[in-house]
């Protein structure tokens, strides 16, 4: 007679023995193979470890020594816009007293100017007339 399977009976109990040992061997070589202990390389993990924590911090000791740099790039170039600034305003100071003093002498010179009873041209021949007049 034959079984579900399909095979007689007799080598249906030899199958099934024959993957009962299997599955026992299979069982017993997963424990040894967990159970050894692996050769893992911890000075590898701890190597790798310790150059990333360098190059962080070393990212990081240049992140900072590049941000005062830069800031006292900045306050400089600050400082020097200001004192530009300064200078421009400055000469524009000068230009205004320079144009003041003369506006003031030119106002000085037209003063004198109306101020004569004679224009200057005219001098000598006032003078003249001035010699006469007293003779």
């Amino acid at each position: 007679m034959r079984s579900e399977t399909g095979l007689p009976e007799g080598e249906d109990a030899v199958v099934e023995q024959a993957l009962g040992n299997f599955r026992s061997s299979v069982h017993a070589w997963s424990e040894a193979a967990y159970g050894q202990a692996r050769p893992v390389s911890v000075e590898r993990h701890v190597s790798w470890r310790l150059a990333a924590g360098w190059a962080l911090g070393c990212v990081l000791a240049l992140g900072c020594v590049t941000s005062g740099v830069n800031e006292r790039h900045h306050r400089q170039q600050v400082a020097r816009i200001a004192a530009a600034a300064q200078a421009a305003r400055q000469q524009e100071l000068d230009a205004e007293q320079r144009a003041r003093k003369d506006d003031e002498d030119l106002l000085a010179k037209v003063d004198s100017d109306v101020s004569r009873e004679v224009p200057s041209a005219m001098e000598p021949l006032a003078q003249m007339m001035a010699v006469n007049d007293a003779q």
